[in-house]
C-alpha cells in the first residue's frame, strides 16, 4: 500500500495512469457515452452548475464522513459501482474492487456482466456487498440468481431496470472498437431486458427478502411506483450516460426524486461524480451514497486493489476538507442551504473534474 500511498496523490494521477496502461478500445470504452454523449456531459455540467455556500466559526476540528447505507455502516458514503467490464480493466475483475472496498470499508457492487462472477466475488474478501443483475432470462433464470445470490450471502440485491435497448456508443463504432469491453449478449437475452416490467420488479420483491435496489431511476414517477412495491433503496442513474442521450444530469434529478420518495426508501445516485466536493453535494441534494464508477475504473487499471483504496483515500481527504470549510462535521448537517445555483467556469466532459489534465500534469 505504500507505493500506492506514494505514487497517487491526486486523483488524476489515476487518469493518468489509466490511459497510458488500457488498450485503445477499452479506455473509449470506459470514457464514452452514448451517441452525442450529451448526457455524459450534462451529468459533469449539473455539478459544476453547483457552487456552495460556506459557514465559518463554527467549530470544524472533528469531522466524521462516515454513514450508514441499508444499514451498514461505512467509511465513506461511497459505493463502488457496478461495471461489467472490470475483468478488462484488471485480472482480478470483481474480486479485486471487492477486496478493495473491504479493506477500506465501503459497499461494493457486483455486476452480473463482471468476472469473476458471484460467487467468487462473495469469497473475495470481507465486507457485505451486493449483487446487480441484469435481467437476461426468464422467471426461473431470475429465481436461480437470487437463489445464488442469497446462499453467497450478499446484503443486497440490485436490478438494473434502464438497459430495455442498449444504446449505440458511437466512440466505439467510429473507431471500430466493436470487441473490446463491450457487452457480449445474445438477442435472445436481449428480448428479456426489453421485456422487463414493474410486475417483474413485484415477483422478485415478494422472492428476494433482503435489501431490494432499484438502478437506473431518472423520474419522481418510477420512484414513486418502485416505493409503492416496497423497494428499499431508489438508485439515481442514467447510466453513467451511456444510454439515453439528451438525459437529464443526476444530481438535477435528485430534488424530484426525494421529494416523492420522503424518506420511504434509501437514495443512491451517480453519474459523473468524481470528487469529494461532487459527493458533499449528493449529499446536501439528499442522496445517502454516491456511485463512483469510472473513478473506480481508472484506479482498479491504474493499480489494482491498492489503487482503488488509495483512491477511496484521497476521496475521503476531499470531502473531509469540504466538509470543513462548509462549516459542517457530520454528513447529516449538509443540506440544500449549502448550495447556490451558479454558472460552470468550463465545458463538461468526462474527464472535466481534473483540468490539470489538460495542461499535461
Amino acid at each position: 500500500m505504500n507505493s500506492a500511498r506514494d505514487d497517487f496523490r491526486l486523483l488524476q494521477e489515476f487518469v493518468k495512469s489509466a490511459r497510458a496502461t488500457l488498450p485503445e478500445g477499452v479506455w473509449n470504452y470506459v470514457i464514452g457515452g452514448a451517441d452525442s454523449e450529451t448526457t455524459l456531459r450534462r451529468n459533469r455540467q449539473g455539478l459544476d452548475s453547483l457552487a456552495f455556500r460556506p459557514r465559518v466559526l463554527r467549530d470544524v476540528s472533528e469531522i466524521d464522513c462516515s454513514t450508514a447505507v441499508l444499514g451498514v455502516d461505512v467509511r465513506l458514503p461511497v459505493l463502488l459501482a457496478p461495471i461489467g467490464s472490470l475483468q478488462d480493466l484488471h485480472p482480478g475483475g470483481g474480486a479485486t474492487a471487492a477486496r478493495a472496498a473491504g479493506q477500506f470499508g465501503v459497499l461494493h457492487m457486483q455486476s452480473s456482466a463482471s468476472a469473476p462472477g458471484l460467487e467468487a466475488t462473495a469469497r473475495a474478501g470481507p465486507g457485505p456487498k451486493i449483487f446487480q443483475l441484469y435481467v437476461r432470462g426468464d422467471e426461473g433464470w431470475v429465481s436461480d440468481h437470487l437463489q445464488r445470490a442469497a446462499a453467497s450471502g450478499y446484503h443486497a440485491l440490485c436490478i438494473t431496470v434502464d438497459l430495455a435497448l442498449y444504446s449505440r456508443r458511437e466512440r466505439d463504432i467510429a473507431k471500430r472498437h466493436l470487441t473490446t469491453a463491450r457487452r457480449h449478449t445474445r438477442r435472445e437475452d436481449e428480448i428479456f431486458l426489453a421485456r422487463l416490467s414493474w410486475s417483474d420488479i413485484e415477483r422478485i420483491r415478494r422472492e428476494w427478502t433482503a435489501p431490494l435496489i432499484l438502478k437506473g431511476i431518472a423520474t419522481a414517477e418510477d420512484a414513486a411506483i418502485a416505493c409503492e412495491l416496497g423497494v428499499d433503496a431508489i438508485y439515481v442513474s442514467n447510466h453513467g450516460g451511456r444510454q439515453l442521450d439528451h438525459g437529464r444530469a443526476t444530481i438535477d434529478i435528485l430534488p424530484e426524486v426525494v421529494e416523492t420518495v420522503a424518506g420511504r426508501a434509501e437514495i443512491m445516485v451517480d453519474g459523473g461524480f468524481n470528487r469529494g466536493s461532487d459527493i458533499a453535494k449528493a449529499i446536501a441534494r439528499g442522496a445517502s451514497c454516491v456511485g463512483v464508477g469510472r473513478l473506480l475504473a481508472f484506479a482498479l487499471a491504474a493499480a489494482g486493489q491498492d489503487g482503488v483504496v488509495r483512491m477511496l483515500e484521497i476521496l475521503e481527504t476531499e470531502l473531509r476538507v469540504c466538509l470543513g470549510l462548509l462549516g459542517v462535521t457530520r454528513l447529516e448537517q449538509l443540506n440544500e442551504s449549502c448550495l447556490h445555483a451558479a454558472a460552470p467556469v468550463a465545458p463538461a466532459h468526462a474527464l472535466s473534474a481534473f483540468p490539470l489534465l489538460e495542461e499535461g500534469y
